[in-house]
């Protein structure tokens, strides 16, 4: 399994907008691509402009045609604007806990 986290920090006052864009999209991600087994949205506690976000993928194809949905191409037609900087870790996943739970 492949995966990327994403850190994204915002420009301000556009983490609203950012998340109306987002958020679909990471639903659509885990719904519709069978190859997409994660997608989190994660907001850091002390800096609420800066977003991680924490996909699986199959693999680095799945990855690639992620990038082609068109609830990928829609929402980075919106968020491109919002991001004042962003970082990528490029990582494979050694052990996975999928029956976790929040707060559990």
């Amino acid at each position: 399994m492949y995966c990327i986290i994403v850190q994204t920090r915002l420009k301000a006052g556009t983490r609203e907008r950012f998340l109306a864009a987002m958020l679909p999209n990471a639903e659509a991600s885990v719904r519709d691509e069978p190859g997409c087994l994660a997608f989190d949205v994660l907001e850091d506690r002390d800096t609420p402009e800066l977003i991680h976000l924490y996909e699986i993928y199959t693999d680095q194809q799945a990855l690639a045609a992620h990038k082609e949905t068109s609830h990928y191409k829609a929402s980075r037609a919106i968020v491109n604007e919002l991001i004042a900087e962003q970082a990528v870790i490029r990582a494979d996943v050694l052990a996975t806990n999928p029956g976790a739970r929040p707060g559990g």
